[in-house]
């Protein structure tokens, strides 16, 4: 998923807040799903969510105002009610590994309470790392 760096995304110095490349990141699994024909929606208004349960960033450079960037997600794990995906967000124009993480989210239905992943889920391992 491509998209450009804006003013609102960073800091006074025109470098990327921090805080911003959770939902950077969070977009890139959204459009991960979708891409895959699953719709983030569709499964919540089933009762399934997926609250993140953990999550590490490595920022390796700064991201700043005008970058044309990508987000790019991987499913790494998957267990029983919860699955690990990796993440980087590279600078288009040079390819430059800016940031990248891993996130675990686990699969909750009414109530919050655990429940198994859905099978249409279950079945994106099957292809992936």
């Amino acid at each position: 998923m491509e998209f450009r760096i804006y003013y609102e995304d960073t800091d006074a110095g025109g470098v990327v807040y921090h805080a911003r490349y959770l939902g950077f990141f969070e977009r890139g699994r959204t459009e991960f799903f979708r891409d895959r024909g699953l719709s983030v929606q569709g499964l919540h208004e089933e009762g399934i969510i997926f609250p993140v349960v953990r999550m590490e960033i490595d920022f390796r450079s700064p991201a700043r105002l005008d970058d044309l960037v990508r987000v790019e997600t991987e499913l790494l794990q998957m267990g029983r009610s919860s699955f690990t995906m990796g993440q980087r967000l590279v600078r288009v124009a040079d390819t430059r590994l800016l940031v990248e993480g891993r996130v675990t989210l686990v699969c909750v239905g009414p109530g919050m309470k655990p429940k198994r992943l859905p099978s249409q889920l279950r079945e994106l391992a099957g292809g992936e790392g």
